[in-house]
């Protein structure tokens, strides 16, 4: 920030400035994010308004990777001393650094800033973690299921097929791969972990109790939800083990008009209507025995290790990215879900709803989206829950045995770290 000197002239001010030894400097914020393509432009842009609007605040924006490379390279970073400022932390992954007080606290911050009052209650309660507010959600998410309409309507779907259940989803993506699959289209791709955490909520279960902390990953309704998602691929053979062993394959084979269907992040919005066009289409999750979806996303947190002048800039940022209007660029530009209250009144934010009829879906999933766990543990579940996956999407171990043991191993884990 830059400091603020008495209105002083002539010899006066000579004579303030021989006289001391106070200097003008800016502040710079170093922050890590995930953001590339579409999404980092829209990052860039609201950085540069911010930058413009505080000209004695730079923000260094480094993009390290996906969510699981943030955490890798943050775990890494502390030890040297070599850690960011500020840093996008994925909603359910961030207790693991604030109950060891890498991130500071930012209640304080929170409670006496009039944003607090404009954003939506999800909002602000995915930030807080054992009653203490530790990152402001910057990109929210619920997963939806998109399909390419022209894919659908050369397999003879009918238009806007029934996709509410387990068994609806899986009889259209057979017609798709029983029509299209010597032309090498698949019907559906395999599903990513958000859009498996979603189909285990819409068969009313979870991993891991959001109230008690109960894992419950071998829960039946949650077995019964793997064994369906695993059959996908090795029993149907409707998804591509590509898309198993490489989460983002079937994402990419979606966009490239190589998949019937994909299940995944409202933040896929943007480069899938780039990449489709018209013949994108943006439903529902499935509502298999409840409608229920996963809050996903990220936040910014600040390091409890940054320079308090430092704080209180990477905290002015945080603030303006969660702005009304910082937010309708996102919304408008990406597809993530507004988490602002007043985003909508917007004139990117309007247009986007007026002309992108996709990309309100996941503001109507809003009514049944639950937040999920974030005790520390979740971040060693999540890492693990990859190749326990892919044991079971691939035939190479059952289901049920698969899943007793990651509970016990996952209880185990969540013992360890409570010492």
């Amino acid at each position: 920030m830059v400091a603020k000197l008495p209105k002083l002239t002539g010899l006066g001010l000579v004579a303030l400035l021989g006289s001391t030894s106070m200097t003008l400097a800016d502040v710079s914020v170093e922050f890590w994010h995930s953001f590339s393509k579409n999404a980092g432009e829209a990052l860039d842009q609201i950085i540069d308004n911010f930058e413009a609007e505080n000209p004695g605040i730079t923000i260094d924006a480094q993009h390290i990777g996906n969510y699981n490379d943030i955490v890798a390279k943050l775990q890494a970073s502390i030890p040297a001393g070599r850690e960011p400022d500020a840093v996008i932390m994925e909603v359910t992954r961030y207790g693991l650094f604030a109950d060891r007080g890498v991130l500071m606290d930012l209640t304080d911050y929170v409670e006496n800033d009039p944003l607090k009052d404009d954003l939506f209650d999800f909002a602000r309660e995915v930030g807080v973690f054992d009653g203490k507010n530790y990152i402001v959600p910057f990109n929210s998410s619920t997963p939806v299921l998109y399909y390419n309409k022209a894919i659908l309507e050369q397999a003879g779907v009918p238009e806007e097929p029934k996709l509410e259940t387990y068994a609806d989803v899986l009889a259209v993506a057979q017609q798709v791969q029983a029509e299209l699959g010597d032309e090498g289209i698949s019907g559906i791709a395999a599903p990513g972990q958000f859009a498996r955490w979603g189909l285990i909520m819409d068969n009313d279960s979870d991993m891991i109790d959001s109230v008690s902390g109960e894992i419950l990953l071998d829960a039946p309704n949650t077995v019964e939800a793997y064994e369906w998602m695993a059959s996908l691929v090795h029993e149907h053979g409707v998804a591509s083990a590509d898309g198993v062993t490489t989460e983002n394959q079937g994402r990419d084979a979606f966009l490239a008009g190589k998949v019937g269907m994909m299940m995944n992040s409202t933040g896929n919005y943007g480069r899938s209507v780039a990449a489709l066009g018209d013949d994108l289409v943006v439903a529902p999750m499935p509502c298999n025995k409840v409608c229920r979806v996963p809050i996903g996303g990220a936040g910014i947190g600040i390091l409890s290790s940054a320079e308090d002048e430092v704080k209180d800039a990477a905290w002015k940022f945080i603030s303006y990215a969660a702005s009304a209007e910082s937010n309708a660029i996102w919304f408008s530009t990406t597809g993530y879900m507004p988490i602002n209250k007043h985003t909508a009144e917007q004139p990117l934010a309007a247009e986007a709803l007026e002309t992108k009829p996709g990309i309100r879906v996941a503001i109507d999933q809003l009514g049944f989206a639950k937040g999920r766990p974030r005790p520390p543990v979740v971040t060693w579940m999540r890492a693990t829950e990859y190749d326990m996956w892919q044991a079971m999407a691939l035939g190479q171990r059952d289901v049920t045995e698969t899943l007793d043991d990651f509970a016990a191993r996952t209880r185990a884990e969540a013992e360890r770290l409570a010492k």
